[in-house]
């Protein structure tokens, strides 16, 4: 008897986060979330809870290629996020096994500092992510401070960010979903730019203060384009849920950080 296909698969290279709250964690439930069948290759483990980042170890890149491609060999993937990539040679290896396995898509958040303000990128690999992992991106996520890294100079308000829009562009991505939550003022504005059409996303601040949002609204992306919505439409569903999911978050730890309640359309905590 001939099993039925199931959901989409959609694959997240990142790295886990023990806390739970972000990370290859939030992708996973966000998948679940949607309704996609989630896959993951670890690049990086961190010793992480709601008040820091104590530590990060990075496993071998031969056995992160080893992850990815057992995934590949078995399983129909419509496409893949990518998250938190500590240096350069895990970010060669990633562009690498995407480039021999071509997926249909690829979600690159770059994922540089973490909410505590630990940073998660080496300083020597930001010329590997702009030269290796941003062209072969179909969107490009980043939040105010990750695209201040990616350009070299600062992003201070809406008008700045349009233009870094068209410098981000440049860079390679097909197009560049920029986050605007660090910008001051009482709404956030995420911007997406294709090349042909501007959009904006605009949600009420929250007096929250999250976690995973930004590893949250890249997997909620992927899985819109694995069930076949477009680009815009994707974005802007994502931005809806992860508005949502903050809003229903909680503080499972003794730190001020909520994490987000990725079950929140369907009444149930997770």
């Amino acid at each position: 008897m001939t099993q039925a296909a199931g959901p989409p698969c959609v694959l997240t290279i990142a790295g886990s986060d023990s806390g739970g709250g972000a990370g290859i964690q939030a992708d996973l439930k966000t998948f679940a979330a949607h309704g996609v069948h989630g896959l993951s290759a670890i690049a990086a483990l961190t010793a992480q809870n709601t008040r820091g980042v104590s530590a990060v170890h990075v496993p071998p890149v031969a056995f992160l290629r080893a992850q990815i491609d057992a995934c590949f060999e078995d399983f129909r993937i419509a496409g893949v996020k990518i998250g938190m990539l500590a240096n350069t040679r895990v970010i060669n290896a990633v562009a690498d096994a995407l480039q021999a396995w071509k997926p249909g898509f690829v979600v690159l958040d770059p994922v540089m500092v973490a909410t505590s303000g630990a940073r998660l990128l080496e300083t020597s690999a930001l010329d590997a992510l702009r030269r290796r992992l941003v062209p072969l991106a179909t969107l490009l996520t980043p939040n105010i401070p990750e695209a201040e890294l990616l350009l070299g100079h600062p992003v201070p308000d809406g008008e700045a960010a349009e233009a870094a829009l068209v410098e981000l562009l440049e860079l390679g991505a097909a197009a560049v979903l920029l986050k605007g939550g660090h910008l001051d003022g009482g709404e956030m504005t995420d911007r997406l730019d294709d090349g042909k059409q501007l959009h904006e996303f605009v949600h009420p601040r929250l007096a929250v203060e999250g976690h995973g949002t930004g590893c949250t609204l890249a997997s909620a992306i992927a899985a819109n384009l694995c069930m076949g919505k477009t680009l815009a439409d994707a974005c802007s569903d994502a931005a809806d849920y992860v508005h949502g999911a903050l809003r229903a978050g909680y503080r499972p730890g003794q730190g001020a950080v909520s994490v987000l309640d990725h079950f929140w359309r369907s009444g149930k905590t997770g």
